[in-house]
């Protein structure tokens, strides 16, 4: 059997922090399957109100990480929420930048698809997710954090909890919390 002579997703990481940038794009290529997941799942959430692919939204993500110094990732896990952050983000300035007035924000478009009407009713109110989130995240930064891997990275409960070194129990108890906070940040 042949040896892999490819470098574990542990030293491209620890070369990319290290400021390699050929491990840095390494890790990009390592990864960009699971990327490109995220970015579908940022995309499809924003329904029919973004006109971005998902291809798009995960290079535009990834440029804003490769630009980024000294970013420490422990593990894979963290680097895929770390980019779930940034699509998030690039799809919330998306948004703001088209409901703008003068681009014709106060104009809106039906469609008949009813699929992505539903799907598009989660950042209906992107603003008011984005504060709820600011939010919980200065008050309970690790809700907040949960709240990412769950929703927008789409973590299981499983993943989460060995990413945090939990029971599968706790998890669910603060995904409990962290939505009743959310949902009366929400509603005042």
């Amino acid at each position: 059997m042949a040896q892999d002579s490819t470098p574990s997703l542990a030293a491209l990481v620890a070369s990319a922090e290290a400021g390699d940038a050929a491990a840095k794009d390494a890790l990009f290529a390592a990864l960009y399957a699971e990327l490109h997941r995220l970015a579908e799942g940022h995309v499809y959430r924003a329904g029919g109100n973004i006109t971005l692919g998902a291809t798009t939204l995960l290079h535009e993500a990834y440029l804003r990480i490769a630009d980024r110094d000294s970013l420490a990732f422990p593990d894979r896990n963290r680097f895929l929420a770390y980019a779930s952050r940034a699509m998030r983000g690039l799809v919330l300035n998306y948004l703001r930048g088209r409901r703008a007035e003068k681009r014709g924000g106060e104009l809106t478009f039906t469609t008949l698809d009813e699929q992505r009407a539903i799907a598009a009713e989660p950042l209906a109110n992107a603003d008011a997710l984005e504060a709820a989130l600011a939010a919980l995240a200065t008050t309970d930064p690790a809700l907040a954090e949960l709240v990412d891997l769950r929703f927008f990275c789409g973590f299981t409960f499983d993943e989460i909890a060995a990413i945090r070194g939990l029971s599968v129990r706790t998890v669910h108890r603060e995904w409990a919390k962290a939505r009743l906070l959310l949902h009366e940040a929400l509603a005042d």
